[in-house]
């Protein structure tokens, strides 16, 4: 893939940071931290243990598409958890060759265990509950075991592109 969206998706804990920053780096593209741009009130709602609903993340996911769509190429790290929201980030074509998704698939107990040694980010342990709920795996993303290295699942992501 040599230009286009790379969104890097999955639950709290997966990775999504970590690789989509090392995956940005590898291809010489900008990187855009899903976290950075939650609104205030989102972020405080999350602090307090509170899931968000789609009310409160659509503004962050429209968001997210204008700055994917003004970058011609990027990575985005973003939960993504629902075909709808996929169908957002995607400017309404979830075939679009030029968006990819790449699902970052980790078992609960991983997510819970890397949730519990987190320090300094307004995602809760608690929280990781209702993302699993909420949790739509998707159809035609590149999938990986988000278990291995982050260098591991790098490498497997570009074979896969």
């Amino acid at each position: 893939m040599r230009e286009g969206i790379l969104i890097v998706m999955g639950a709290a804990g997966s990775g999504k940071s970590t690789i989509g920053r090392l995956l940005a780096e590898r291809l010489g593209w900008p990187f855009l931290d899903g976290d950075d741009y939650h609104t205030a009130a989102n972020v405080d709602k999350m602090r307090m243990g509170i899931p968000l609903t789609d009310a409160d993340r659509l503004p962050w996911l429209h968001r997210l598409r204008e700055l994917a769509s003004r970058s011609g190429s990027a990575v985005i790290a973003c939960s993504a958890l629902k075909e709808s929201y996929r169908l957002i980030l995607s400017g309404g074509d979830l075939r679009d060759p030029r968006v990819r998704f790449v699902y970052l698939r980790a078992d609960p107990a991983l997510l819970a265990a890397r949730l519990e040694t987190r320090t300094g980010h307004f995602f809760t342990r608690p929280l990781l509950e209702s993302q699993l709920a909420a949790l739509e795996e998707p159809a035609g993303a590149i999938v990986v075991d988000a278990s291995r290295s982050p260098e591991a699942i790098v490498e497997q992501i570009e074979d896969l592109l």
